[in-house]
């Protein structure tokens, strides 16, 4: 779709529906209307602080309206947001700002102080030059292939990579979402998941793509986002499953009738999650994305939620999956490689010569699962997850799955130790209720896995390891591994 365009995502919104709520973020309500203008004024600001057009512009910043405006003044500048996940350290954001090539940052007062120094100017918020009045000219349309934001991989493993998603990457993830959940004008969405993170940002945009109101939570605390889809009348929300399985927990009685849909990422839900939310009557959407698909690419209904139990769901209506081995497509249930296709996966990392789609416009993913018959995605664990123990495939996220059933483990993560007979066996660490013994999470075990499946070692961490997005980071569970060999 190479030479296509199409308009300005939130000057449009404001030419069509003036005066529909846009955003809500702590007592501030904006229309489009109101939005665009502020947006406008904000480009302006950027403009003289020295942001331009094709110009790579850091964002590291806390949820708020100060970041949406911003994100939405950049594009209107045609400068590349590079949004950077406040929850790194220093050195991380330094090496994702330099191999970005970043020219400039702007941040607010909660995350200044994790600005790099000497690699890029930084410019708060709060120090931006004056501005009398809009940008004069701004970005009106955009190009479907035009790059929009970069955003790096999590970094569960070595150096993240910068995914660059083009404008029409976000416009297409948000037709497909669409597409398959439904769209109301009166629907509300609930932003708690960061907007550094494609899992806030799809919201932020699609907010002004349909023309709905998004609220942003000022945290993610369980409590306050109960009460926040009461009280703003919240539709639908996006989570995953740690932070889901807090919501439960914190909530009395049940969610109103006018919210509609849980979109859950972040992995396989454990059966445990869904009885709950089940008996709460929350509509699960299960879901399967990541950075490179802007989104969501694959999800299930909640009237599949039980029959499928596991499954994300099949493919979003523009989207295509693929199961491989050696090139060769799977049969039903037989595992291998998940491949993704669709305008909403991205073309390419950011400096790097190769495509991120073969001829064919498939994405290797690095996933494990499978389809079954009817063509239902299961996902089964990251390829450099899995446990190869005596020659059995072991998935660390279905023995997290069984942990995270037994009503006393909060937090679970699995990865595989080094054995001198079977070369790698599960060694399990979680976070507990009240006091566990090893024994006692085993003995547990066995009776609901195979022998070579339960964990020959269990460690209790009072947190486990997590990045912005609550993606658990198992090369940290194994560094705990590995400086404990050390050690010996």
């Amino acid at each position: 779709m190479d030479g296509y365009t199409v308009p300005n995502f939130l000057a449009q919104r404001a030419f069509l529906t003036p005066e529909r709520q846009a955003l809500v973020s702590e007592g501030t309500s904006l229309t489009f209307k109101e939005m665009h203008s502020l947006v406008l004024k904000r480009a302006a600001q950027l403009s003289k602080a020295g942001v331009k057009e094709s110009d790579k512009t850091g964002v590291l910043m806390s949820n708020s309206l100060d970041m949406a405006v911003t994100i939405h003044a950049l594009f209107y500048i045609g400068s590349t947001a590079v949004l950077l996940n406040n929850r790194l350290t220093s050195e991380e954001i330094a090496w994702q700002s330099n191999h970005s090539q970043t020219v400039i940052i702007i941040t607010d007062e909660q995350c200044k102080s994790k600005a790099p120094v000497n690699i890029c100017e930084t410019v708060s918020i709060a120090d931006l030059p004056k501005a009398e009045s809009g940008l004069k000219s701004f970005l009106a349309e955009f190009p479907l292939e035009k790059p929009a934001t970069v955003m790096y991989t999590s970094g569960t493993t070595g150096h993240p990579k910068g995914v660059i998603q083009s404008f029409g990457n976000h416009y297409w993830s948000a037709a497909a979402s669409a597409l398959n959940l439904g769209l109301h004008h009166q629907d509300r969405w609930l932003l708690a998941l960061p907007m550094f993170h494609i899992s806030g940002l799809s919201i932020l945009l699609r907010s002004v793509i349909y023309g709905i109101c998004a609220v942003i939570a000022p945290s993610a605390d369980a409590r306050l986002l109960n009460s926040l889809i009461h009280q703003q009348k919240i539709t639908i929300m996006s989570a995953v499953s740690t932070l889901l399985t807090e919501m439960v927990q914190s909530m009395d009685g049940k969610y109103p009738d006018f919210f509609r849909c849980m979109l859950l990422g972040g992995g396989p839900a454990p059966l445990s999650l869904l009885q709950k939310c089940a008996e709460r009557g929350i509509p699960i959407y299960q879901t399967y994305g990541m950075t490179e698909t802007s989104s969501q690419i694959a999800t299930l209904p909640p009237e599949d939620c039980f029959t499928k139990l596991g499954s994300a769901g099949k493919p979003l209506f523009p989207c295509s999956i693929s199961i491989q081995n050696d090139k060769q497509n799977c049969q039903p249930n037989e595992a291998g490689e998940i491949l993704v296709k669709g305008a909403n996966v991205a073309k390419a990392y950011l400096y790097e010569e190769a495509e991120l789609t073969d001829s064919g416009g498939w994405f290797r993913t690095g996933d494990i699962g499978y389809q079954d018959e009817e063509g239902y995605l299961f996902l089964l664990d990251r390829r450099s997850d899995l446990i190869i123990s005596g020659g059995e495939n072991v998935y660390p996220a279905e023995i997290e799955g069984v942990l995270l059933s037994h009503p006393d483990i909060f937090d679970a993560g699995v990865v595989g130790m080094p054995h001198a007979k079977w070369g790698e066996v599960p060694c399990a660490f979680i976070t507990s209720r009240k006091h566990l013994g090893e024994q006692d999470v085993m003995k547990y075990c066995q009776e609901k896995l195979a022998k070579y499946k339960v964990p020959h070692s269990v460690r209790f961490l009072e947190k486990l390891p997590r990045n912005a997005a609550r993606k658990l980071l198992r090369r940290k569970l194994k560094d705990i591994l590995q400086g404990e060999s050390g050690n010996v």
